[in-house]
């Protein structure tokens, strides 16, 4: 059964009706930087055969991934249709075997999952779409309660000044109503469809607010700026060599554990150990 808010509702048939077709190849044609920095964190924790809570699958490209290491995934999407994408997939790759259930759910309400059953939980999305402080705190505190002690956290939140950067290159005819939401949004960092269409209802997050989220609850494990200096260039990484590739992801790496690095990212990678 679905348990989902107004606001989850909406998130999901945003993905399923207008962004729908972009998810679907946004990490492997349009985002390559943030796939391949984030699969390298995913295989340099992440033990084969654990028990991982995939809360926001997406297209499942990280899930194939996991699963091809031989963990058992719990799939959690509040899209419907991405939770299908996922699924077949994995089916298609014959790693059904792998799914241990799959749930429309908000990262809120993680209730068909077990107390402790988990070792690794990953909010490698939802964090963009709760746009109150309790609802982020309650994605917490579900991951929180569902991972083992010593189980592992993945988060990912997008760079409220990469929002700026943006419509300081789309929008250069600044308006007073412009600068009066930009002056709210530093302040909450929450976006909604009439002045960021592509996201929709959504919030973005700074680097310090990310990290105090998992204060008390985690240990720091490893936070990064996934994109560094490639921001929107990223898509560039497709057309090289394997070994160019990789070097170029190794620096990218390097300087984005870096305060500089961070700073440039679109996207933030936060890696905790729950105590």
């Amino acid at each position: 059964m679905d348990c989902l808010d107004a606001e989850d509702q909406a998130v999901g048939r945003h993905y399923d009706a207008t962004i729908f077709e972009y998810e679907t190849e946004r990490l492997s044609t349009h985002t390559p930087v943030e796939c391949a920095i984030t699969l390298r964190y995913l295989e340099r924790y992440i033990e084969p055969s654990a028990i991982v809570a995939e809360v926001g699958v997406g297209a499942g490209l990280y899930s194939e991934f996991l699963a091809r290491r031989g963990c058992r995934l719990h799939l959690i999407d509040v899209s419907q249709r991405l939770l299908r994408v996922a699924q077949e997939r994995l089916r298609a790759s014959s790693l059904n075997d792998c799914i241990l259930d799959v749930r429309r759910a908000s990262a809120t309400g993680l209730t068909h999952v077990a107390t402790g059953g988990c070792d690794v939980v990953l909010l490698l999305g939802p964090l963009y779409y709760l746009r109150s402080p309790e609802n982020r705190q309650g994605a917490v505190a579900e991951a929180t309660r569902v991972l083992k002690p010593g189980g592992l956290l993945y988060a990912a939140g997008i760079n409220r000044l990469a929002f700026l950067r943006d419509a300081f290159h789309a929008r250069p005819n600044y308006t007073f109503e412009q600068r009066s939401f930009h002056l709210e949004f530093l302040r909450d960092g929450n976006l909604d469809p009439q002045h960021a269409p592509p996201l929709g209802y959504a919030h973005l997050t700074t680097s310090t607010e990310l990290r105090a989220l998992f204060a008390g609850t985690f240990s720091e494990v490893a936070f990064v700026g996934v994109e560094s200096f490639a921001g929107n260039s990223q898509h560039v990484l497709t057309s090289m060599s394997e070994d160019s590739a990789t070097a170029w992801l190794d620096l990218i790496e390097q300087t984005g554990r870096t305060v500089d690095g961070v700073g440039m990212s679109d996207h933030f990678l936060y890696v905790g150990r729950r105590r």
